[in-house]
Protein backbone atom coordinates (compact mmCIF):
# COMPACT_ATOMS: atom_id res chain seq x y z
CA UNK A 1 0.00 0.00 0.00
CA UNK A 2 1.16 3.58 -0.96
CA UNK A 3 1.62 5.89 1.11
CA UNK A 4 1.05 9.62 -0.32
CA UNK A 5 3.33 12.30 1.20
CA UNK A 6 1.88 15.68 0.45
CA UNK A 7 4.49 18.66 0.88
CA UNK A 8 3.20 21.18 3.66
CA UNK A 9 3.44 24.96 2.71
CA UNK A 10 5.14 27.31 5.08
CA UNK A 11 2.43 29.86 3.98
CA UNK A 12 -0.61 27.62 4.90
CA UNK A 13 -1.10 29.61 7.86
CA UNK A 14 -0.20 32.98 6.00
CA UNK A 15 -3.70 35.30 5.30
CA UNK A 16 -4.07 38.53 3.57
CA UNK A 17 -5.61 41.49 5.16
CA UNK A 18 -7.18 44.25 3.14
CA UNK A 19 -5.86 47.28 3.94
CA UNK A 20 -7.89 49.97 6.10
CA UNK A 21 -9.51 52.68 3.88
CA UNK A 22 -8.05 55.63 5.24
CA UNK A 23 -4.61 54.20 4.35
CA UNK A 24 -5.72 54.09 0.54
CA UNK A 25 -6.12 56.48 -2.00
CA UNK A 26 -9.56 56.61 -3.92
CA UNK A 27 -11.00 57.28 -7.24
CA UNK A 28 -7.93 58.13 -9.27
CA UNK A 29 -8.42 57.60 -13.10
CA UNK A 30 -5.85 55.44 -14.28
CA UNK A 31 -4.74 55.55 -17.39
CA UNK A 32 -6.35 52.78 -19.96
CA UNK A 33 -3.37 53.43 -22.53
CA UNK A 34 -2.21 49.89 -23.83
CA UNK A 35 1.33 49.31 -22.66
CA UNK A 36 3.36 47.33 -20.63
CA UNK A 37 3.84 49.25 -17.54
CA UNK A 38 2.79 49.52 -13.77
CA UNK A 39 1.31 53.19 -14.36
CA UNK A 40 2.63 54.16 -11.15
CA UNK A 41 6.04 55.38 -9.37
CA UNK A 42 6.41 55.59 -5.69
CA UNK A 43 9.49 57.05 -3.53
CA UNK A 44 9.79 57.82 -0.03
CA UNK A 45 7.59 60.98 -0.29
CA UNK A 46 5.28 60.34 -3.35
CA UNK A 47 3.22 58.31 -4.91
CA UNK A 48 2.67 59.38 -9.01
CA UNK A 49 0.02 58.03 -11.30
CA UNK A 50 -0.53 58.04 -14.83
CA UNK A 51 -3.79 59.51 -15.40
CA UNK A 52 -6.57 60.32 -18.19
CA UNK A 53 -6.14 63.20 -19.78
CA UNK A 54 -7.88 65.05 -22.71
CA UNK A 55 -5.70 66.60 -25.07
CA UNK A 56 -2.13 64.80 -24.08
CA UNK A 57 -0.88 62.80 -21.55
CA UNK A 58 -0.46 63.90 -17.29
CA UNK A 59 -0.41 62.18 -14.03
CA UNK A 60 -0.96 62.81 -10.41
CA UNK A 61 1.81 62.99 -7.40
CA UNK A 62 0.33 62.19 -3.87
CA UNK A 63 2.16 62.80 -0.75
CA UNK A 64 2.54 59.43 1.01
CA UNK A 65 1.11 61.30 3.83
CA UNK A 66 -1.84 62.20 2.43
CA UNK A 67 -4.54 59.55 1.84
CA UNK A 68 -7.96 59.09 0.81
CA UNK A 69 -10.01 60.49 -1.94
CA UNK A 70 -8.20 62.34 -4.44
CA UNK A 71 -10.44 64.96 -5.37
CA UNK A 72 -10.70 64.86 -9.20
CA UNK A 73 -9.81 68.49 -9.62
CA UNK A 74 -6.50 67.79 -8.17
CA UNK A 75 -3.93 69.26 -9.97
CA UNK A 76 -1.33 67.30 -12.84
CA UNK A 77 1.50 67.18 -14.20
CA UNK A 78 0.52 67.68 -17.35
CA UNK A 79 3.09 68.75 -20.82
CA UNK A 80 2.95 66.00 -23.31
CA UNK A 81 0.90 66.15 -26.00
CA UNK A 82 0.26 62.51 -26.44
CA UNK A 83 -0.51 59.85 -23.32
CA UNK A 84 2.73 59.42 -21.14
CA UNK A 85 3.47 55.62 -21.31
CA UNK A 86 5.87 55.10 -18.29
CA UNK A 87 7.38 57.65 -15.27
CA UNK A 88 10.00 57.21 -12.90
CA UNK A 89 11.61 59.00 -9.79
CA UNK A 90 15.06 59.43 -9.30
CA UNK A 91 17.19 57.87 -7.06
CA UNK A 92 19.23 60.95 -6.06
CA UNK A 93 16.36 63.29 -5.66
CA UNK A 94 13.12 62.32 -4.32
CA UNK A 95 11.62 65.66 -5.80
CA UNK A 96 12.63 64.87 -9.54
CA UNK A 97 10.80 62.28 -12.15
CA UNK A 98 11.11 61.75 -15.76
CA UNK A 99 8.04 60.72 -17.74
CA UNK A 100 8.13 59.21 -21.25
CA UNK A 101 4.97 59.87 -23.95
CA UNK A 102 3.73 58.52 -27.05
CA UNK A 103 4.68 61.49 -28.19
CA UNK A 104 8.31 61.00 -28.72
CA UNK A 105 9.67 63.15 -25.71
CA UNK A 106 10.87 62.38 -22.16
CA UNK A 107 10.06 65.01 -19.71
CA UNK A 108 12.00 65.60 -16.45
CA UNK A 109 10.12 67.62 -13.46
CA UNK A 110 10.16 69.56 -10.31
CA UNK A 111 7.63 68.40 -7.77
CA UNK A 112 7.59 70.93 -5.29
CA UNK A 113 6.87 69.91 -1.25
CA UNK A 114 3.70 71.34 -1.00
CA UNK A 115 0.37 70.32 -2.84
CA UNK A 116 0.28 73.16 -6.25
CA UNK A 117 -3.02 74.96 -6.87
CA UNK A 118 -2.68 74.61 -10.90
CA UNK A 119 -1.44 71.94 -13.06
CA UNK A 120 2.43 71.83 -13.12
CA UNK A 121 3.03 72.59 -16.97
CA UNK A 122 6.78 73.32 -17.68
CA UNK A 123 9.24 70.83 -17.41
CA UNK A 124 12.98 71.26 -16.10
CA UNK A 125 13.70 69.81 -19.50
CA UNK A 126 12.80 68.13 -22.51
CA UNK A 127 14.83 65.57 -23.91
CA UNK A 128 14.53 65.20 -28.03
CA UNK A 129 15.79 61.97 -29.82
CA UNK A 130 13.57 59.09 -30.50
CA UNK A 131 11.37 58.82 -33.61
CA UNK A 132 8.90 56.90 -31.86
CA UNK A 133 6.90 56.67 -29.01
CA UNK A 134 9.05 56.21 -25.87
CA UNK A 135 7.77 53.41 -23.33
CA UNK A 136 10.41 53.13 -20.95
CA UNK A 137 12.24 54.97 -18.69
CA UNK A 138 15.38 53.92 -16.19
CA UNK A 139 17.89 56.47 -14.22
CA UNK A 140 21.31 55.29 -13.29
CA UNK A 141 21.47 53.85 -10.01
CA UNK A 142 24.98 55.13 -8.82
CA UNK A 143 25.75 58.22 -11.62
CA UNK A 144 23.64 61.63 -11.16
CA UNK A 145 21.83 62.91 -14.10
CA UNK A 146 22.14 59.84 -16.43
CA UNK A 147 18.83 58.44 -17.35
CA UNK A 148 17.74 55.91 -19.68
CA UNK A 149 14.83 55.68 -22.94
CA UNK A 150 13.79 53.18 -25.00
CA UNK A 151 10.87 53.45 -27.27
CA UNK A 152 9.07 51.80 -30.60
CA UNK A 153 12.06 52.53 -32.51
CA UNK A 154 14.27 49.57 -31.37
CA UNK A 155 16.65 52.48 -29.98
CA UNK A 156 18.26 52.98 -25.89
CA UNK A 157 19.55 56.22 -25.53
CA UNK A 158 21.10 57.38 -22.58
CA UNK A 159 20.75 61.05 -21.49
CA UNK A 160 23.08 63.89 -19.30
CA UNK A 161 19.28 65.43 -18.18
CA UNK A 162 22.00 68.12 -16.54
CA UNK A 163 22.55 69.58 -19.79
CA UNK A 164 19.92 67.58 -22.12
CA UNK A 165 22.57 66.41 -24.05
CA UNK A 166 22.53 62.69 -25.75
CA UNK A 167 25.55 60.82 -24.13
CA UNK A 168 25.24 57.31 -26.14
CA UNK A 169 22.59 55.63 -28.88
CA UNK A 170 22.84 52.44 -28.88
CA UNK A 171 21.18 52.05 -32.46
CA UNK A 172 21.47 48.38 -34.00
CA UNK A 173 21.68 45.88 -31.26
CA UNK A 174 17.74 44.62 -30.96
CA UNK A 175 15.34 44.06 -34.16
CA UNK A 176 12.15 44.06 -32.63
CA UNK A 177 10.45 45.81 -29.71
CA UNK A 178 12.32 46.27 -26.53
CA UNK A 179 9.86 44.93 -23.50
CA UNK A 180 12.14 46.07 -20.53
CA UNK A 181 15.24 47.30 -19.26
CA UNK A 182 17.21 47.19 -16.03
CA UNK A 183 20.63 48.23 -14.93
CA UNK A 184 22.86 46.45 -12.75
CA UNK A 185 23.20 47.37 -8.77
CA UNK A 186 26.53 49.71 -10.09
CA UNK A 187 25.14 51.10 -13.25
CA UNK A 188 28.47 49.22 -15.60
CA UNK A 189 25.85 46.75 -17.10
CA UNK A 190 21.93 46.57 -18.85
CA UNK A 191 19.75 43.96 -19.47
CA UNK A 192 16.97 44.47 -22.03
CA UNK A 193 14.74 41.93 -22.98
CA UNK A 194 13.41 42.14 -26.70
CA UNK A 195 10.06 40.82 -28.97
CA UNK A 196 12.58 38.14 -30.45
CA UNK A 197 12.40 36.14 -27.00
CA UNK A 198 16.04 37.21 -26.33
CA UNK A 199 17.71 38.73 -23.05
CA UNK A 200 20.77 40.59 -23.84
CA UNK A 201 23.39 42.07 -21.21
CA UNK A 202 25.02 44.94 -23.05
CA UNK A 203 28.01 46.95 -21.62
CA UNK A 204 27.17 51.02 -22.45
CA UNK A 205 30.45 52.01 -22.44
CA UNK A 206 31.82 49.61 -24.87
CA UNK A 207 28.58 49.61 -26.75
CA UNK A 208 28.54 46.34 -27.16
CA UNK A 209 25.82 43.11 -26.18
CA UNK A 210 28.34 41.00 -23.82
CA UNK A 211 26.00 37.61 -23.33
CA UNK A 212 22.59 36.28 -24.73
CA UNK A 213 20.01 34.14 -23.40
CA UNK A 214 16.98 33.03 -25.70
CA UNK A 215 14.29 33.80 -22.83
CA UNK A 216 10.79 35.93 -22.05
CA UNK A 217 12.56 36.36 -18.49
CA UNK A 218 13.70 39.37 -16.95
CA UNK A 219 15.75 39.19 -13.42
CA UNK A 220 15.36 42.83 -11.95
CA UNK A 221 19.45 42.47 -11.18
CA UNK A 222 22.51 40.88 -12.54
Amino acid sequence: MSRRVVRQSKFRHVFGQAGKAEQTYEDIRVSKVTWDSSFCAVNPKFLAIIVEAGGGGAFIVLPLAKTGRVDKNHPTVNGHTAPVLDIDWCPHNDSVIASASEDTTIMVWQIPDYTPVRNITEPIVTLEGHSKRVGILSWHPTARNVLLSAGGDNVIIIWNVGTGEMLLSLDDMHPDVIHSVCWNSNGSLLSTTCKDKTLRVIDPRKGQVVAVSQTVLLSRTL
